[in-house]
């Protein structure tokens, strides 16, 4: 009976060793991404494992928040509101589009110290609202450290489009960088296992990469770059730091 338990037990220890540690993402969710007629958006801030739909993890206060439109960057830091989504803290603000073009709206949180991997995790986060449908303006930079440059409109796209864009740093492109790829799941989507979870890519020598989106909702594209420069971790070493450049997309069904 001991001999025949030591097999099952192996496989345990070995299933606890190979258990992956789950993407995060820095979500910054409009209330929609084009405005036919202007006016009011609210946008969420929060730190999670989107394709799961958790847990949140505590998100301080932002470093940064703000928007960039007709060549103007606008602090909102003064617009955030304290949330919660569950025990973790989240962050919220409204802003209103009162002139055709597109705004991008960007977050760089502060770090989080993520003990499971060694490192800290800085993702600056950006997403595109169109107001009054202008289809203008939409690949306009914000200047973050890291930045991917959308090839492809990130707004009124369709189910099944092809998103493509520029992982960048410091505006320069960044050759073969990884890119994490995941799904705010709120349709609740089974996955057949735990590779379904996260797709992954690596962009060409140029810095592009391409990826058709095969559901209705929020796409979020998150492009991993080791800082120049590492941090002190709380027990006092140093460590990398995860600098993140993310973008979010939305896709509607035809017909909807």
């Amino acid at each position: 009976m001991l001999l025949s338990s030591r097999p099952l037990l192996a496989a345990l220890l070995l299933a606890g060793l190979a258990s992956p540690v789950h993407a995060h993402f820095q979500e910054i969710l409009p209330s929609d991404d084009v405005l036919p007629d202007g006016g009011a958006v609210t946008l969420d801030l929060l730190f999670t494992h989107p394709f799961e739909g958790g847990p949140a993890m505590e998100m301080a206060r932002p470093a940064a928040v703000g928007v960039l439109a007709h060549g103007t960057r606008t602090d909102l830091s003064a617009a955030l509101e304290e949330t919660a989504t569950g025990e973790a803290r989240s962050w919220r603000l409204s802003h209103t589009l009162d002139q055709p073009g597109a705004a991008v709206f960007y977050v760089t949180p502060e770090p989080y110290w993520e003990p499971a991997e060694g490192k800290f995790i800085v993702h600056h986060a950006k997403v595109v609202v169109d107001a009054y449908a202008s289809g203008e303006g939409w690949d306009e930079m914000v200047g973050l450290p890291v930045e991917i440059r959308p090839l492809t409109r990130p707004t009124g796209l369709w189910t099944g489009n092809l998103f493509t864009g520029v992982v960048t740093k410091a505006g320069a492109p960044v050759p073969h960088a990884e890119v994490e790829v995941e799904f705010v799941n709120t349709a609740g989507i089974p996955a057949p296992n735990d590779a379904y979870i996260t797709q992954v890519l690596r962009a060409d020598a140029s810095g592009t990469f391409s990826y058709a989106m095969p559901f209705e909702g929020w796409w979020g594209f998150a492009a991993l770059i080791e800082a120049d420069d590492p941090m002190v971790s709380p027990e006092g070493t140093e460590v990398p730091v995860e600098e993140g450049a993310l973008i979010w997309v939305r896709t509607r069904k035809a017909g909807e």
